[in-house]
């Protein structure tokens, strides 16, 4: 018999005869961006929630005058930019939709309350991201349970000579 590649054949009895299997054409899957809330660049986000976050601290502990409070209002709008960059367009929404504009120069209790809000949204997201991981490690987990609960199927089940039971699978 002509050598047939081991991917397009099958043994089909004992003594070694090979049917040819026709094999289906590989289907080629475009990978797109996931569909849903998705973070493209988490480092990104992190290094801007921390900012952010320091920004809020140093806002409670000084008093801010006219230029300081002007110039707070930018790094709030340049920060809310950066973070819609790296956001799926469900999340850029609901950002949109809890954050404050601030007009003008905002007084000083307007940007804590503006940055304490934007605080608040980054930390139930990264809480919202942490509880995602934890349950597909759980996924996983069972799943690998359930492989080890069922083990290795039986191998076959020949008797040996005079019919008595072969005394393991390798052998």
């Amino acid at each position: 018999m002509a050598a047939v590649p081991a991917a397009v054949r099958r043994v089909l009895g004992q003594d070694r005869q090979y049917e040819v299997v026709e094999q289906p054409e590989p289907e080629i899957v475009q990978v797109g961006r996931p569909a849903g809330e998705s973070i493209e660049q988490p480092a990104k986000l992190i290094r801007i929630a921390a900012m952010i976050r320091e920004l809020l601290e140093e806002v409670r502990q000084s008093s801010l005058d006219e230029p300081g409070r002007k110039r707070l209002r930018q790094v709030y709008e340049r920060a809310l930019a950066a973070l819609r960059e790296g956001l799926s367009e469900d999340l850029q929404q609901e950002l949109d939709t809890l954050t404050i504009p601030l007009e003008g120069t905002p007084s000083q209790s307007e940007i804590r309350v503006a940055q304490a809000q934007l605080v608040g949204w980054l930390e139930g997201l990264f809480h919202g991201i942490q509880a995602a991981l934890w349950a597909q490690h759980m996924q996983a987990r069972a799943q690998l349970e359930e492989m080890r609960r069922r083990g290795l199927p039986p191998g076959p089940s020949e008797a040996g000579p005079e019919g008595t039971p072969r005394p393991g699978q390798y052998l």
